[in-house]
């Protein structure tokens, strides 16, 4: 068995002995590394596992499953955790009663400031325990910005799987699964989900072709190989959609020529040298002007 087949044994055994776990990227993901993560975790999902996604940004993606990108670190558990804006000094009080069945959580803005937008509430569960966590397309930890500079400590102790293709990647896992080589992030979370043997459905096709076509510019990158092909032709058989997202065009900027650079109408040129003439000193002698 080469390092490569070592390395995706492991990863599939964390998840084999696992429940729980998180997938993050790094903030401003690219096309590339949302399709990866959300087809991992659409993949994970369908083995059972209790999985969420992670990015220190919300990415505005149509990626499928890209909408269950949260912003903090969703660790599951029991505790039911309320979320949403808040500046500091907005809220008064926090309260509660029972009327009947129903427990009501109430929250009292300070006067001055504006009520809660019921549309800005998110829910997620607190308190659990994270067996694993996926770190995907960032070559060190640091990179994932406020996703791991605040919640260190879930990054201890943890199985850390680093799937990545970055030159400098740290190697930073307690498993490494990085290919400098390859085209895309997207063809190696097709071999994990490959190694797991769970079925390619039409969504993480979808994904995962959008993600390879994106990370090689329609398939005309120089890292595009005869592996890639191959990984395409799969991703087309499991019934993938050639949906390809375009990245955006820089914008073009037209600069108007400067009134340096712009030449002299020739009736300036003549008018500023007859008034340079009309200046010069003018000799008179008997025969006339000179």
């Amino acid at each position: 068995m080469d390092n490569a087949q070592n390395t995706i044994a492991r990863i599939s055994e964390v998840f084999n002995k696992g429940n729980s776990g998180v997938i993050v990227i790094p903030p401003n993901p690219t096309v590339d590394a949302q399709a990866a993560a959300a087809s991992l975790y659409l993949g994970l999902t369908k083995m059972g596992k209790n999985v969420s996604l992670a990015c220190s940004t919300k990415p505005e993606s149509d990626i499928i499953a890209a909408d269950k990108i949260k912003t903090q670190l969703a660790t599951g558990g029991d505790s039911l955790m309320v979320s949403f804006p808040y500046s500091d000094g907005s809220i008064d009080k926090v309260d509660y009663n029972i009327q009947g069945e129903a427990f009501n959580l109430i929250i009292t803005p300070r006067p001055g400031f504006a009520k809660l937008d019921p549309k800005a509430v998110s829910f997620s569960y607190t308190g659990g325990v994270v067996d694993f966590i996926v770190v995907i397309d960032t070559p060190t930890l640091n990179t994932l910005g406020a996703i791991y500079s605040e919640n260190q400590n879930h990054f201890t102790g943890r199985d850390i799987i680093n799937i990545d293709r970055h030159l400098t990647n740290a190697f930073f896992g307690t498993v490494n699964f990085v290919n400098k080589t390859v085209s895309s992030i997207s063809e190696l979370v097709l071999t994990v989900l490959e190694e797991l043997k769970i079925e390619i459905d039409r969504d993480m096709a979808t994904n995962l072709y959008s993600g390879v076509a994106v990370a090689t510019n329609n398939f005309t990158s120089y890292s595009v190989s005869a592996d890639t092909f191959e990984h395409i032709a799969t991703l087309l058989r499991a019934g993938a959609v050639k949906k390809i997202v375009k990245k955006p065009e820089p914008v073009k900027i037209n600069i108007a020529p400067s009134a340096e650079s712009q030449p002299t109408p020739i009736e300036e040129v003549e008018k500023e040298k007859n008034a340079q003439d009309w200046l010069k000193p003018k000799i008179f002698k008997n025969s006339g002007l000179i």
